[in-house]
């Protein structure tokens, strides 16, 4: 876990102060209070001077690993009343330490990580995105306008964590409060001022950036996903919502091309500005003279105080433009200049598994890209088909133990927008791929394809393309592994897809354009 190495340490009374409103019971402690500089939710990743924090789990209360914890120098407990009880039982902590109650201890981890860290946030233009689709390729945008300005930038999202240039690994779209707040924290002890992050509803819901600061909060969009995790869209949108509030950010960007940021822009109390693409009259900024290729997209942005700049973006699709024309209006949000933004914006090459073409000198286009929500394959197949004068063919699955319900959708939203669709494993996790796809299709009364085997369903949909067709394989992006029963197994599409292109799609493989309609 990367922890900032100069922290001003807090005493538990100070720590204490941050929880103002919050009942809190302090037990135990024995007279020794030592002050508390660091804080973890992993005994494994605990450290002298750390505060642990003992939440309840899926499985398992994290109160249970406390012994760990303070035998690897953890010098106080947050937990809630069923962790206090488990902490008193006879462990190693005993009396020795403060065991912190709170009702509810996943609210306050952030906000306490971030006075731990010195609230580093605060120090930053920090731009969080947040929506269903466009938050990754967004975020990196937003990075690249806002380092064209000089400015030493930290990116953080579903594909890689970034501080001033160095590479990091990401497990998921947005950590923990903990290591976020860390992380913030190094990023600030190595000259970072700016920056842009992507926020899921899950780190919305469970608190994860909590204690952060956004200097603007940006909302691309809203579809079907994750409904697994949230009740119902109501439950989802709230979610969302939740980060337009004056304690998380000091302004909003709002896409209002659909009826969900219309609302977002109805119900939030930041000052906010709208951007729009499909031409809402009244959008603060709008995007014209769109041109649209294989390659990318040029278009002129226009602005709320009269600014006009040509941009251009090398990912094609409208949705794309739209990214851009958001990445532009934050950083405008932040202080730089729309022309300098502009260039940030145009120099990205591209960002890996957003629709990322993959060229070895075929003569039919072919791109890879994380499409795994119905709007989202509706969306790059619809973009895809105005670039596409032959055919166009999609691989694609679902991933197991998600949102179930919108398999279905997904699957006939590629089946009507593809001209053949080739249905195929994902991520299956603990499901039968089989049953997946016979949940895909069960209703399905289009023409389709069925390989279970990825490899062989990328190779079925390359036999017999032509010039002028389009390929997209869809759902895993920059994934490097396909996970089954608790294993994951080495898979890219990307380079699946370039090996097959440069050695041709192996034997034993149907003609996809007998199955095309």
């Amino acid at each position: 876990m990367l922890r900032p190495r100069g922290v001003s340490p807090l005493a538990v009374d100070e720590l204490l102060s941050e929880l103002a409103g919050v009942p809190t019971t302090v037990l135990g402690a024995g007279g020794s209070r030592r002050p508390i500089s660091g804080i973890t939710l992993d005994s494994r990743t605990a450290r002298p001077g750390d505060l642990f924090a003992a939440l309840p789990g899926e499985h398992r209360h994290g109160a249970t690993h406390v012994t760990d914890a303070v035998l690897a120098g953890a010098v106080a407990v947050l937990t809630d009343e069923a962790g206090a009880e488990l902490v008193g039982r006879p462990t190693a902590a005993g009396d020795a330490i403060p065991v912190v109650v709170v009702d509810k201890p996943r609210a306050v981890v952030g906000p306490l990580a971030a006075a731990i860290y010195g609230r580093p946030s605060d120090a930053m233009d920090l731009v969080g995105i947040t929506g269903t689709n466009g938050k990754t390729t967004t975020a990196y945008l937003t990075e690249a306008a806002m380092a064209a300005a000089g400015r030493r930038t930290v990116l953080l999202g579903t594909i890689e964590t970034r501080i001033a240039g160095e590479h990091l690994p990401q497990a998921r779209t947005t950590p923990e409060a903990t290591e976020l707040q860390a992380i913030l924290a190094v990023a600030r002890e190595r000259g970072v001022g700016a920056g842009a992050m992507e926020v899921s509803s899950h780190a919305l819901s469970l608190g994860r950036v909590a204690g952060t600061k956004f200097r603007a909060a940006v909302f691309t969009n809203l579809s079907q996903d994750h409904l697994d995790f949230h009740e119902n869209m109501d439950a989802y949108f709230a979610a969302k919502l939740s980060m337009f509030r004056p304690e998380t950010a000091g302004t909003a960007v709002i896409c209002v091309d659909d009826d969900w940021g219309v609302r977002v822009m109805e119900r939030t109390r930041l000052p906010h500005v709208t951007y729009s693409v499909t031409g809402v009259p009244w959008a603060d900024w709008h995007a014209s003279d769109v041109l649209l290729d294989v390659t990318g997209s040029r278009f002129r942005a226009g602005g709320p105080a009269g600014e006009s700049v040509d941009v251009a973006v090398r990912m094609p699709g409208l949705f794309n433009v739209a990214n851009a024309l958001a990445a532009l209006a934050a950083a405008v949000a932040c202080g730089i200049d729309p022309s300098v933004a502009a260039g940030g914006i145009g120099a990205v090459k591209g960002v890996p598994g957003r629709l990322e073409r993959i060229d070895e000198g075929q003569d039919f286009a072919a791109f890879v890209d994380f499409a795994h929500t119905p709007e989202a394959v509706r969306t790059v197949l619809r973009s895809l088909r105005e670039l596409t004068s032959g055919r166009l063919v999609v691989v694609l699955g679902c991933g197991g133990d998600r949102d179930r319900t919108k398999r279905s959708t997904m699957a006939r939203v590629a089946a009507e927008d593809a001209d053949t669709a080739v249905f195929t494993s994902d991520n299956p996790r603990s499901e039968d791929p089989v049953a997946i796809l016979a949940e895909m299709t069960a209703d399905l009364d289009l023409p389709f394809l069925v390989e279970p085997d990825r490899r062989r369903a990328i190779a079925l949909a390359l036999d017999g393309l032509s010039p002028g067709d389009t390929l997209l394989v869809a759902g895993k992006g920059h994934e490097t592994g396909q996970e089954s029963n608790g294993v994951v197994t080495p898979f890219d599409d990307r380079e699946v897809l370039r090996t097959m292109l440069r050695n041709g799609p192996g034997p034993g493989t149907s003609d996809v354009a007998r199955a095309s309609r």
